[in-house]
């Protein structure tokens, strides 16, 4: 069963029948249970979720995640009775100004049968998901778009918008779904639904600190570590609990903090490729002789790939084109074998405290704007465009070219659809079914949306809704599910999220210095090794493998085949990405294969579904 779902119609009250409840009232952790107000009011939740009634009332609540209540009545509620019991007395006492009581990771529902009322929410950074329809008064939601689509009165039809999205970005960011008029509730959003409508509103945004002058280091590099700390302990999860570890300074750091709490006894678990250039295992080992962790090694082979592509692409509820999906569910799995049920992740760093190598090239391009707008124009500018020959009168061309491209479009630089062009990559039946200046103009209102004067900052907010909330928090959720693993990101707990807004952006990237705060703050606690390593990622070597191995060389031939059957891409586009993969760049071209290859998968999967 799903993690949680229910539906509200409007037009049945409570005339609609007597309430009834099956599992009425759930403690923390349990199985599937449900709540029927009546035929028009169900509330449904599984082995992470929790929901309880008011039957007297006509009231129900479910809450999925983690939850930290910030009043001490409702925690003392939760200690008792659960979170369930929570959530039902906040909204009874708040309505839906419950979510300025409540914190940690969580999706939340309320629905009130007799009023025909219903509370959604999804906690600040998005890691908790909560999808919704609504359809002739009636308010369908769950953890994922087939929760909803399986409602009898929303059912399943593609959204031609969502599949330019998702070649666009690899994945389909809020609201939009693969299924027509189904959302997905962004992150830090409240959902109220009365009268048969519904109105949406960000309940919290983050107030970034711009003013370098007043930042003391110190005491908020203490503040930190202090917190990490007291975070990473509170999400072992009474001891039980493992942490990835790439060799990074997000995870190694996450590892080092289970480290202190657990003393020689932390399990951290590793995944390696037999690849040059992809493989950081031996950064990882330095971190677990450095902190005495039990450490756990697996490595990935092209026939792991070949074998598990099919079920991972299926078991994502709309397509999911990040390759590195494969590494996290094999180090997810090798923990689940081990017997551990639950794992720390170090997602969230790089977006919170300036580690992506783009912040720093971002930087570079930012400068060109301290010259004098009559010396760019009257000189620069015509030198770059006039004098096209030499080599370095080239590269200052492209450096001007780049520069000139605003933000946040200058981010796509490398992307398929902005190096090719939609035209040469869709099919005209759905190009012509399209916005494809929708992705760019959405990026737009996202990087407008923090109140900061630091383009860096705006580009962490960017990151934190594509980056984090819609790719990687997915992927390593959907990843560790598919495992049978619970996991938790420490990085992203709010207390930590705090600390970075007091963190101005010059301190976190200083220059082409990435992670400048951080990293220092971290010398003494981290192997200098590790500190000081060049970013690397987390990616798969799909591509380079495929132009050796038979079953991966298979497997995308008939993805391929199959796809340019649906008139979504180009025939001729995927014949030239074919030749362009075996012929030139196996490890660019081979990546965006892997996301057609996907999106093939998936839908063909949807299609035998039906």
């Amino acid at each position: 069963m799903t993690d949680h779902s229910g539906w509200l119609d409007s037009r049945k009250g409570a005339t609609a029948g007597e309430p009834k409840a099956n599992g009425a009232s759930a403690p923390r952790g349990s199985g599937d249970n449900s709540v029927q107000l009546h035929s028009g009011a169900v509330l449904k939740a599984g082995a992470r979720a929790s929901v309880v009634q008011d039957a007297a009332r006509g009231v129900a609540a479910m809450v999925c995640g983690h939850v930290r209540w910030l009043d001490a009545r409702l925690a003392e509620t939760a200690r008792q009775n659960g979170d369930a019991a929570a959530a039902l007395e906040g909204y009874l006492a708040h309505g839906e100004r419950i979510v300025e009581h409540i914190a940690g990771t969580f999706a939340l529902a309320a629905i009130d049968a007799r009023h025909a009322r219903a509370v959604l929410a999804v906690d600040r950074m998005g890691v908790e998901r909560m999808c919704y329809a609504l359809r002739d008064g009636l308010l369908a939601f769950g953890a994922s778009v087939t929760d909803v689509t399986s409602h009898a009165s929303i059912g399943f039809a593609i959204e031609p918008q969502a599949v330019f999205d998702y070649i666009y970005h690899h994945m389909i960011p809020a609201p939009r779904t693969i299924a027509r008029g189904v959302c997905k509730l962004p992150a830090a959003h409240v959902l109220t639904f009365a009268g048969g409508r519904i109105s949406l509103r960000r309940y919290w945004q983050c107030e970034f600190e711009d003013e370098l002058r007043a930042f003391d280091e110190g005491a908020r590099a203490r503040e930190l570590l202090d917190t990490l700390q007291t975070v990473t302990s509170e999400h072992r999860n009474g001891g039980d609990a493992a942490a990835f570890l790439s060799g990074g300074i997000d995870s190694s750091t996450v590892a080092g903090m289970l480290s202190r709490a657990e003393p020689g006894s932390a399990h951290t678990y590793t995944i390696g490729f037999a690849a040059a250039g992809y493989d950081e295992v031996s950064y990882a080992r330095l971190t677990a002789k450095h902190f005495n962790t039990r450490a756990h090694e697996y490595y990935v082979t092209p026939q792991d790939v070949a074998a598990s592509v099919p079920k991972l692409a299926t078991w994502f509820d709309e397509p999911f084109g990040n390759s590195s999906a494969i590494p996290a569910y094999f180090c997810a799995l090798a923990a689940r074998q081990d017997g551990v049920t639950q794992l720390l992740a170090g997602d969230g760093g790089d977006e919170l405290f300036g580690g992506n190598t783009r912040y720093a090239k971002q930087n570079v391009f930012e400068w060109y704007f301290r010259v004098p707008r009559a010396l760019r124009a009257g000189v620069i500018e015509p030198m770059a465009n006039g004098l096209g020959g030499l080599p370095v009168v080239r590269k200052l061309k492209s450096y001007v070219d780049q520069a000139n491209i605003p933000l946040p479009e200058r981010l796509q630089t490398y992307n398929y659809v902005m190096r090719e062009s939609s035209a040469a990559i869709l099919d005209p039946s759905l190009a012509g079914a399209v916005d494809t200046a929708l992705p760019v103009a959405e990026q737009r209102e996202v990087f407008a949306e923090p109140r900061t004067r630091d383009k860096l900052n705006r580009m962490l907010y960017l990151d934190w809704k594509y980056t984090l909330a819609d790719n990687d928090l997915r992927k390593v959720m959907s990843a560790c599910s598919l495992a049978g693993v619970n996991v938790r990101f420490p990085w992203l707990d709010e207390r930590i999220v705090d600390v970075s807004l007091r963190v101005p952006g010059p301190a976190k990237v200083r220059g082409r210095k990435l992670r400048y705060f951080v990293k220092r703050a971290l010398t003494g606690f981290l192997p200098p090794q590790v500190i000081h390593k060049p970013k690397h990622g987390f990616g798969l070597p799909f591509g380079v493998w495929m132009r050796e191995d038979r079953a991966l060389q298979r497997l995308v031939d008939q993805s391929m085949q199959s796809l340019r059957e649906r008139r979504l891409v180009r025939a001729d586009y995927i014949d030239s990405l074919t030749r362009r993969h075996r012929d030139e760049h196996a490890a660019y071209y081979g990546e965006f294969l892997w996301v057609l290859m996907m999106l093939e998968l998936w839908l063909d999967s949807r299609a035998a579904r039906a």
